[in-house]
């Protein structure tokens, strides 16, 4: 097997921060795969039946997370006596995609794990996960899926892991510095969507500054290029071609977002350097509850974290170029192809694609739902959460909805992401030109993908 290069272990993916959705309730149907050590049924006696230990990893991303999944493995395990499910943590980002790694060159993987989309292709293209796509389609679990959960979970037609929900980047504010500044919130139907410069007039007017020391900036977090993608979405470009085959970077659409980012920090002032964050020793979050900053472009996962927080928090979509527009993808729960329990292993995927796993989640604001029922007047009542989804939340499950496929997740190769962030890298806290950084970016992802095909 070809090795991993240490270099591909070592991107941290925003998308980590993502956890677990989606599926049925059904027992599975046996399967020609399953070995004896996975049977699952009595004996031929009618007796009991054999036990059988699941090794499950995940990611720490938050206490509150871990807890959310060890209370649906608690629920699990009481449906099924029989499987005992051991679930260990390693912490968030480049510890955990090299410590998978390891595990799975070793012929170590645990039966099940998280895997960040990003990954997906990549592990399935070296066949190191079960193919799952008898089980998925006789037993219907992707049937009630959104279009980019399928989309998603799909290589060549087979699954070989389920996504766990959908994830989007959205804007986050506060409303006291909002009230105080006299600032109207940021819309959260997409129809009413800001326009970009109404984003940017809005954050000059949060920026409140003392002498030339800046107190409260506008607005943080879209240098981050998990959020820089879905504003180049908005803006009718991509990182790549619709059939993934080249480039799109070099592009006016592209440099027009780049520029408009940045201009935002190194022009306006309305934005604040990285390392701010790194010397005030506060998170994101913190950093807009303690009013250093007025609106942070997140992930729809802080919600859980942010709704716990003691301050008046609201959430809106993202300033649109041309269209209002964000991307949906998530981590997926996977089986390794080496598991010595397939059935069992199918059996807690299909769980943790379950609704009645799902809901936890989403109640919590940590996760938006992948099933489409969710999704109906019904189905909201479900889950909507007073005190923890923000006034006007309702208004937003459009923009969920028809999310676009996050481009990183269709592609085997993460070269191409480590090639892009160090560009914008140079781009965003160097010096180097918007116009030398899209031709560098093009470059650099047009040999990988030619590489890879």
């Amino acid at each position: 097997m070809k090795k991993w290069s240490i270099a591909t272990a070592a991107l941290l993916i925003l998308a980590l921060l993502l956890a677990a959705c989606g599926g049925g309730k059904n027992e599975a149907a046996p399967s020609p795969q399953s070995s004896a050590s996975a049977a699952s049924g009595g004996d031929s006696q009618g007796g009991k039946q054999e036990q059988v230990t699941l090794k499950f990893m995940g990611w720490e991303v938050s206490p509150l997370e871990t807890e959310s999944v060890k209370k649906g493995l608690d629920l699990f395990m009481k449906e099924n006596p029989n499987i005992k499910v051991e679930y260990t943590t390693i912490p968030g980002g480049t510890q955990y995609v090299a410590k998978m790694q390891a595990l799975v060159l070793g012929n170590e993987a645990p039966d099940v794990f998280f895997l960040q989309s990003d990954y997906y292709r990549d592990f399935v293209k070296r066949k190191s996960l079960l193919d799952i796509t008898d089980r998925v389609n006789n037993e219907g679990v992707a049937d009630d899926l959104i279009d980019s959960a399928v989309k998603l979970s799909t290589v060549d037609n087979k699954y070989y892991g389920i996504e766990a929900c959908i994830v989007a980047p959205v804007v986050y504010y506060n409303k006291d510095l909002f009230d105080k500044a006299g600032v109207a919130y940021p819309p959260t139907d997409p129809n009413k969507a800001w326009t970009w410069q109404e984003f940017a007039d809005a954050a000059k007017k949060l920026t409140v500054k003392n002498g030339s020391k800046v107190d409260q900036y506008g607005v943080y977090g879209l240098e981050n290029y998990y959020m820089t993608i879905a504003e180049i979405m908005s803006n009718g470009g991509n990182w790549f071609s619709e059939d993934l085959k080249k480039s799109a970077a070099n592009t006016p659409e592209v440099k027009e977002v780049l520029q408009a980012i940045a201009d935002l920090r190194k022009k306006d002032g309305v934005s604040p350097e990285a390392k701010l964050l790194t010397n005030s020793g506060m998170s994101p979050a913190q950093m807009l509850q303690t009013g250093k900053i007025a609106m942070l472009v997140d992930g729809s996962w802080s919600l859980q974290e942010l709704s716990h927080m003691n301050f008046k928090v609201g959430m809106g979509v993202l300033p649109k170029f041309k269209d209002a527009v964000t991307h949906g993808q998530a981590h997926l729960h996977v089986a390794s192809a080496n598991t010595k329990h397939p059935e069992e292993a199918w059996k807690l995927i299909k769980f943790l694609s379950s609704e009645e796993y799902q809901l936890q989640n989403v109640k919590a604001g940590l996760w938006l739902p992948n099933h489409k029922s969710l999704y109906t007047e019904e189905g909201i009542q479900k889950w909507l959460t007073a005190g923890v989804h923000p006034d006007g939340f309702k208004d937003m499950i459009p923009y969920f909805t028809s999310s676009k496929p996050y481009p990183y997740a269709l592609l085997s190769s993460q070269k191409i992401q480590e090639d892009t962030t160090a560009e914008l890298d140079k781009f965003f806290i160097g010096n180097q030109s918007v116009d030398d950084t899209v031709k560098n970016i093009e470059t650099l992802a047009n040999k990988d993908i030619a590489a890879n095909s």
